[in-house]
């Protein structure tokens, strides 16, 4: 493709983010204005016209549907299957690990965990050290690993590189608290199988870079141009692996819109993409502002209540479509009514045509959609949760994924989750004698099978025949496509067999949809297309990046619906307390839920419905509507419903004093416990905790027997 076909059908602001190769250059791209077209436009404009090697352009973008739509976009415009690293930030440290994991003593092959997993891990630790769900959940323990890596031992992995495996089995069995038990068996247990957590990647990578200056300096030098998508999005790690890895030939293009940032509560820090002109001096800005995803309508709303932010670029996001229908906004008398008005909306949309999947609801959080789930079944309106039990997470998902693993890795988790699927005589007493071998002689699960299969125990048992399965196939997945290997695998091991006998129809579907992902992977990824490098892009996929295809009505919270787009978005819930959260405690917070609203009406291409309800919440106090739909302009809006006076100045009133009392960040709000301080009433105390629920402190006065709860609002002088 030459350089006019490149360029044509760009606007100006695009075609100078295209055409502006060297130095550091920031693009802020507004909802809808097109960035994914210009990041995959200047890729294919560095590999055309400047001549630069795909192999020496890394391309960031924040999930792994989104780098696979960039490969597939570039591979039209350049006709090459190479399109370099295209990837996230975890899926480009896999690439660095896979090619130098050897300086922190890991093999190439590594597992990359995801939480079914952890979990196999955790269940291994309670089994081990007689710990219980009462101990902790799960999910708290998957929590407290995640916290504990980041923020209270960020240098763990300093531990996990340095200590042997018996030294980590050791401080694992020294460990007495539940905490510490969980947090040190699961290093462990990580160590043993060479396994690493989403965290482990990027901390890997940049100990390595930071360790090895040759190997700094290859990575540096190879990676000539760096671009990165959804850059109001990137955490402190990610920043440092970015500074990293473009201190040699200092050429950064990022793209991001703060308007967009709503991802704080994980790390990611608006002041990146803000103030990178002065981390980077002589940073050029552009902005790309010309919206082509909604109506004119749709983005006055948006513009409008995204203005009400005092932290922000001054900007406004300018239509290009044609004129639609007004914004609609409705306030119901109760939830049950609010949601019989949406009803009516889809069923009118339908009748003119519109499909189910054309329409979306969306909400704060998913307690909002009991009432709207209630009458969609009643008025038999097709609809589907998005962000219920992802495609990757389903039991026969996971047990084919397995079978594939442990012919690459055979690795204990793989083992544990298919030795006995379908039954093969290999139950509890086995497995336990199987994990006694292995740890007196130090080494994994299917090995200590493969020691023991002809002793007695295992006589009657169909051990042999798994052993023999597993080493046939991974002999043939090294010269037969990936889709081939699954179908063999599912066959030979009579897994699909056990689902017929079962009657399992709709878990054999979700095989056959397995078997297509594959398919189109393996068109997708050319000669990469390898069973190791399969099982690691697999490893990476969240939720987000798996989506059905039915015609069904999606429910889901504004979080899940980040990057998509819907023709027709229904936004309910939009009551104090509810949209903006009750938890919001600081005017940073508030201005971040204003910003995931914009972000919800920036969904909608042709039709904007806002929705609340009035009555009282379950403290018995009154229900307003949102602050959200008094900061757009009425003018802008089709209000029905109950928008008296009366109301809106109650509500006005409600949320003036609310907002009077809120600080400015967390670190005005909160103390920590042991500081020193005095209260207007009180007198001299000290604080004992924090309850962040509840939203006060709880201080021991001294000249009160007991401790009070006080409320954040409350002004309190530190000494």
């Amino acid at each position: 493709m030459n350089m006019c076909d490149l360029l044509s059908g760009l606007n100006d602001a695009q075609r100078e983010a295209v055409t502006s190769t060297e130095g550091v250059i920031r693009v802020i791209a507004g909802a809808g204005s097109g960035k994914t077209r210009a990041l995959s436009h200047r890729f294919a404009f560095l590999v055309e016209e400047v001549g630069i090697l795909p192999g020496n352009i890394l391309c960031v973008t924040f999930t792994n549907k989104s780098a696979a739509e960039m490969r597939q976009r570039i591979h039209a415009l350049t006709g090459d299957n190479d399109t370099g690293y295209i990837n996230t930030f975890h899926g480009f440290c896999v690439s660095v690990l896979q090619e130098d994991s050897s300086a922190v003593g890991y093999p190439k092959r590594f597992l990359v965990l995801d939480n079914a997993d952890i979990d196999a891990m955790l269940q291994i630790i309670y089994e081990e050290r007689g710990l219980s769900l009462r101990d902790m959940t799960f999910q708290k323990a998957r929590d407290m690993i995640e916290m504990r890596k980041l923020f209270k031992e960020p240098d763990y992995y300093q531990e996990m590189i340095a200590l042997s495996l018996e030294g980590l089995r050791q401080k694992y069995s020294d460990a007495v608290r539940a905490e510490d038990i969980i947090f040190y068996g699961y290093l462990y247990q990580e160590k043993k199988c060479f396994g690493l957590d989403y965290n482990d990647l990027i901390k890997f990578t940049l100990y390595i870079l930071a360790q090895r200056p040759d190997l700094r300096e290859k990575w540096q030098q190879r990676l000539e141009y760096i671009m990165i998508d959804e850059f109001q999005d990137i955490d402190l790690l990610q920043y440092q692996l970015m500074e990293v890895l473009c201190g040699y030939h200092k050429n950064l293009f990022v793209v991001g819109d703060p308007d967009q940032t709503i991802y704080s509560w994980r790390g990611a820090d608006i002041r990146y993409l803000l103030e990178l002109d002065k981390a980077f001096p002589g940073t050029r800005t552009i902005l790309m502002m010309e919206n082509y995803r909604s109506t004119p309508e749709i983005l006055a709303a948006a513009n409008s209540l995204i203005a009400k932010n005092q932290y922000r670029l001054e900007k406004d996001l300018i239509p290009t479509l044609p004129p639609g229908e007004p914004v609609h906004c409705h306030l119901a008398d109760t939830q049950e009514g609010e949601a019989k008005w949406m009803a009516q909306q889809m069923l009118d949309l339908h009748e003119r045509g519109v499909q189910w999947r054309e329409m979306a609801v969306l909400y704060r959080a998913h307690y909002v959609s009991r009432s709207v789930e209630e009458t969609f079944l009643h008025a038999r309106i097709p609809y589907m949760i998005y962000s219920g039990v992802p495609f990757y997470g389903r039991m026969e998902i996971k047990d084919a994924l397995a079978y594939l693993r442990i012919l690459i890795y055979r690795d204990d988790l793989s083992f544990l989750r298919v030795a006995n699927v379908p039954k093969r005589n290999l139950g509890k007493r086995r497995m336990a004698a199987l994990r006694d071998y292995a740890a007196r002689h130090d080494c994994s699960l299917y090995q200590a099978l493969q020691d023991n299969v002809e002793e007695d125990i295992f006589r009657n048992t169909k051990g042999r025949q798994f052993l023999s399965l597993v080493e046939n196939l991974s002999v043939q997945a090294e010269e037969r496509p990936v889709s081939e290997v699954l179908t063999a695998v599912l066959q030979e091991s009579g897994y699909e067999r056990m689902l017929r006998t079962e009657g399992s129809q709709e878990r054999l579907d979700n095989l056959a949809e397995l078997k297509q992902s594959i398919y189109e992977y393996e068109t997708t990824c050319g000669e990469e297309a390898t069973l190791e490098h399969y099982l690691t892009h697999v490893a990476l996929l969240t939720n987000s990046d798996t989506e059905e295809h039915r015609d069904r009505v999606r429910l889901m919270t504004v979080h899940a619906a980040k990057g998509l787009e819907f023709p027709y978005v229904f936004l309910c819930g939009m009551s104090e307390g509810i949209f903006p959260s009750r938890k919001v405690r600081t005017l940073q917070a508030m201005e971040e839920e204003r910003r995931l609203a914009f972000v919800a009406l920036t969904r909608a291409e042709k039709g904007l419905f806002l929705s609340a309800s009035g009555g009282r919440n379950f403290d018995g106090a009154p229900r307003y509507p949102s602050r959200f739909l008094l900061d757009i302009d009425t003018d802008l809006l089709d209000r029905t419903g109950d928008f008296s006076e009366r109301l809106i100045q109650e509500a006005r009133a409600a949320i003036e004093s609310s907002q009077r009392y809120l600080p400015e960040n967390d670190e005005q709000t909160t103390l920590m416990p042991g500081q020193r301080v005095r209260h207007s009433v009180f007198g001299m105390g000290t604080v004992l905790d924090v309850d962040l629920e509840k939203s006060a402190h709880v201080i021991q006065f001294d000249d009160l027997p007991t401790p009070r709860s006080i409320s954040f609002k409350a002004k309190l002088e530190r000494l």
